[in-house]
């Protein structure tokens, strides 16, 4: 096969920059050590969840000045702890999230909270409410016919 002097000049460049991108990429990825994020790692068995610590009680509870912890469960259709959950105002709040069936979702609207809830995995994020009101907490991944009706709430006192 004929290539033409230009085409092969211009072939070097471009596998050249490839081979340069590539070098550099993963000088970057190690020398900062950046992995993929399944080292974030924090199973449970989905069907043993009411067995598990802490999961085993879901609650919301007192850890620290103005410092929460809210232990919840999602399930088809609703979250475990149900009954509203009151902390002051200023309160920050550590959501520690698993689900015993399907995926869900795990949303406040109007917060950064926002995450997915999967079997088999423990979904964590923190908050910290500064205004008084009532959150309403509910799911944001379809997880069957009664989607809508899968909510709870955070009252700011």
């Amino acid at each position: 096969m004929h290539m033409h002097r230009l085409e092969k000049i211009w072939l070097g460049i471009g596998v050249s920059m490839l081979a340069v991108f590539l070098l550099v990429l993963g000088i970057m990825t190690f020398g900062q050590g950046i992995a993929p994020p399944n080292e974030h790692v924090h199973h449970i068995d989905p069907t043993k969840v009411s067995e598990t610590a802490p999961f085993d009680k879901p609650q919301l509870t007192k850890i620290g000045d103005n410092e929460y912890e809210a232990v919840m469960v999602a399930y088809a259709f609703g979250y475990d702890p149900a009954e509203p959950m009151e902390v002051p105002a200023g309160a920050t709040v550590h959501f520690k999230v698993t689900s015993s069936d399907v995926v869900h979702g795990f949303e406040i609207p109007g917060t950064n909270v926002n995450i997915m809830v999967t079997p088999g995995e423990m979904s964590q994020i923190t908050h910290t409410f500064d205004k008084p009101g009532e959150y309403l907490i509910l799911c944001n991944e379809y997880c069957g016919i009664a989607h809508e009706m899968m909510k709870t709430t955070l009252v700011v006192k």
